[in-house]
C-alpha cells in the first residue's frame, strides 16, 4: 500500500459489539438483480462442439444488487425496508419468494409489466466434493430504463421516507438507479437527517449530499479520472479517493480494494487516510457481492455513530466472511462477532503519515 506509519491503534478493541445495529431503520433502494445458479458435473467433451459437457445437478436462485445489500442490512441485525422495480417475469418470482422466505419488507418493490428484470445466470461446473467454479455467465438485461410512471412511483416512495429511517443505502448497478427522480428523493431523505451512502457503478447522480461513496477499485479509477497505474500503491489510491470525494461532495469514500484490504478517507479521518488488510483466509470461493455486504455494514456503522474507522472494519470483516461463500451470501452475526473478537490482534488500522 506504500509508506504508512505502523501505528496500531488499541482503540479498535470493543469493535464486536453489534447490537446498536437491531436499533436501525434502514432502507435500501436501487438496482434489483436476480441471480441464477446452475451447477453441473463435467461427463465429457461434446461431439458436436469443443466445449464441456455438464451433467445437471442443481439449480438455484440468489439475490444480487440492492436485494443483495437488503439481504445484509437485515442479516446485520437492522430493520430494512427494500425498495425498487422488477420485471413481470419468470426471474422476479423466485427472486421476491427468497426476500419473503428472509423476512425483509419488499412491500415497496413494484412490479413492472413488459420490463426485464435484471438477470444473471451463472453456469457452474465442479465435481464431486470439489468447489464449483464458474465457466459461463449469460446476462438478461433490459432494453432500457423502465416506464417513467414506475421511476416516478419510485421515487415518490423513497421521498416519503424522510424522517422515517436512520440510513438509507443506494445500489446502482447500471439498469437506472441515478435517474433524476430517485436523486432528488433522495437528496430529501439526506435533508432530513438520515445517513446516505451510495454504492456506484455508472455515475455519482449529481446528489446534493452524500454520506459515503463505495467504489470497487475499478471504479475509483473510473469515478475519480484515474488511471489504473496511478492506483498501483496506497498514496495513489487516496489520491484518487479525496479526488473522488471532493467531485461528489461525500463526506467519505470507503474504497473496496480486493485483496488488498479497503481504504478510508474523509472528514475526521486522521493524517491521509487509513487502511485494513483484507479479512478472512487466503482462500477465496467467491467474490460476488462482497461490495454489497461492504456497503451495508459501513452505512449500519456510520448510521450507529460510530466511528467511520470502525465502521470500516466492520465492513471488512463482514466482506471478509461472505467471499468464503459460493454466490451471493451475508454474514452471520456470530461469526461476524468472533472474527471481529481478533481485530485488535490481526487486524489493527494504519493511519497514514
Amino acid at each position: 500500500m506504500g509508506a504508512r506509519s505502523g501505528n496500531h491503534l488499541p482503540e479498535v478493541e470493543g469493535i464486536g459489539d453489534l447490537g446498536a445495529f437491531a436499533r436501525l431503520r434502514v432502507a435500501v433502494v436501487g438496482d434489483l438483480i436476480a441471480d441464477h445458479y446452475v451447477e453441473g458435473v463435467p461427463s465429457r467433451v461434446s461431439r458436436e462442439a469443443p466445449v464441456l459437457v455438464l451433467s445437471h445437478r442443481a439449480e438455484r436462485w440468489s439475490a444480487g444488487g440492492a436485494a443483495n445489500v437488503a439481504r445484509n442490512v437485515r442479516a446485520l441485525g437492522a430493520q430494512c425496508r427494500l425498495l425498487g422495480l422488477v420485471g413481470r417475469d419468470a426471474s422476479a418470482r423466485p427472486l421476491l419468494e427468497l426476500l419473503e422466505r428472509e423476512g425483509l419488507d419488499a412491500n415497496d418493490v413494484r412490479t413492472v409489466p413488459g420490463w426485464q428484470t435484471p438477470t444473471k445466470t451463472r453456469v457452474l461446473a465442479g465435481e464431486d466434493h470439489r468447489t464449483p467454479q464458474q465457466v459461463l455467465r449469460i446476462d438478461r438485461e433490459p432494453s432500457g430504463p423502465a416506464p417513467e410512471d414506475a421511476r416516478v412511483e419510485l421515487a415518490r416512495r423513497v421521498a416519503a421516507l424522510a424522517g422515517r429511517v436512520d440510513a438509507l443505502i443506494v445500489s446502482d448497478y447500471g439498469y437506472g438507479a441515478l435517474e433524476p427522480h430517485l436523486v432528488a428523493a433522495v437528496d430529501s431523505v439526506a435533508r432530513a437527517g438520515a445517513r446516505v451512502v451510495l454504492d456506484p457503478r455508472t455515475g455519482l447522480g449529481g446528489f446534493a449530499r452524500l454520506d459515503a461513496l463505495t467504489p470497487n477499485l475499478e471504479e475509483l479509477a473510473r469515478l475519480s479520472g484515474c488511471g489504473p497505474a496511478e492506483l498501483s500503491d496506497g498514496p495513489g489510491i487516496l489520491v484518487a479517493a479525496k479526488r473522488l470525494a471532493e467531485r461528489a461532495r461525500a463526506t467519505f469514500v470507503l474504497a473496496t480494494l480486493g485483496n488488498r484490504g479497503m481504504a478510508l478517507v474523509g472528514d475526521g479521518v486522521p493524517g491521509g487516510g487509513a487502511f485494513v488488510a483484507a479479512s478472512g483466509a487466503d482462500r477465496v470461493v467467491d467474490v460476488s457481492g462482497a461490495g454489497d455486504t461492504a456497503a451495508a455494514a459501513f452505512a449500519l456503522g456510520l448510521a450507529a455513530g460510530w466511528a467511520p474507522a470502525r465502521a470500516m472494519v466492520v465492513a471488512n470483516a463482514a466482506a471478509g466472511l461472505v467471499v468464503m461463500q459460493m454466490g451471493t451470501a451475508v454474514p452471520d452475526l456470530a461469526a461476524l462477532g468472533a472474527v471481529l473478537g481478533d481485530v485488535p490482534q490481526s487486524q489493527a488500522l494504519e493511519w497514514t503519515r
